[in-house]
């Protein structure tokens, strides 16, 4: 992993995977809340997604390992702030709405926030997408209890807490290795609605019926994984509250 210096400390960082978002990129880093860092990790881009986010004031990382968790957890481990979002860079998702998602986390009364997906025209979401969706969602609550309704990727919690749940996976299960680990560390994990628009250019990952049931292999193996050992740092202790 390669990647530029941090130029200023931020109240949170926003972790923005990326693979070929040229196109995307300047109106997702202009949503950035203000005072907050963009972390853009290019995840092997040839259109010169790296420089662009670069002249954009974003703080670039590059990632060569592909992967969507190799680039969020290198986004991660790169991150300085308390608080870390994670946000899709490819114009589906507005960053201009993180301060609702980070709320809960900032507050103190949640541990990890997801953004449930809303579309906004019934283009922004494809059949099969939405499909694969509903069945991962049923497996979380047989696994988990949790009764989610998205595994959405944009998301919040505390920066020193991810680090402790010793997340593995590099490939599509590294959202849903995030929300198993952190309900088997009693984490309080809650979602809230998102708006959900129509992505810039095709997705890597859900764009086909075969990518996106290669990603619902990939979750099926993480829900298989025994219970991790609880972590050593919790989302609470980082807090300095007690349940």
């Amino acid at each position: 992993m390669i990647e530029t210096s941090p130029s200023t400390s931020a109240l949170v960082d926003v972790v923005l995977p990326c693979l070929d978002e040229a196109r995307a990129l300047p109106w997702v880093l202009d949503r950035i809340p203000a005072g907050w860092r963009a972390i853009v990790v290019d995840n092997g881009s040839t259109d010169g997604s790296a420089d662009i986010a670069g002249d954009l004031g974003a703080y670039v990382v590059h990632e060569p390992r592909r992967g969507f968790g190799a680039a969020c957890h290198a986004g991660l481990t790169a991150a300085t702030a308390d608080i870390v979002c994670f946000s899709d860079c490819d114009g589906s998702l507005d960053p201009a709405v993180l301060p609702a998602v980070a709320g809960p986390v900032l507050a103190g009364s949640a541990d990890l926030v997801l953004g449930r997906r809303r579309p906004t025209t019934l283009g922004a979401w494809p059949a099969h997408a939405r499909l694969a969706n509903l069945e991962l969602a049923r497996l979380i609550r047989r696994r988990t209890g949790l009764r989610l309704h998205d595994l959405g990727p944009m998301r919040a919690a505390r920066r020193e807490a991810l680090l402790a749940l010793g997340l593995t996976d590099r490939r599509s299960g590294y959202p849903l290795q995030m929300v198993v680990r952190a309900a088997d560390a009693d984490w309080r994990v809650t979602e809230t609605d998102v708006p959900y628009h129509p992505r810039t250019g095709r997705s890597k990952v859900t764009g086909t019926w075969r990518g996106t049931w290669q990603a619902v292999r990939d979750m099926r193996a993480v829900l298989g994984e025994p219970p991790a050992p609880a972590p050593t740092v919790t989302a609470t202790t980082v807090q300095g509250v007690g349940r």
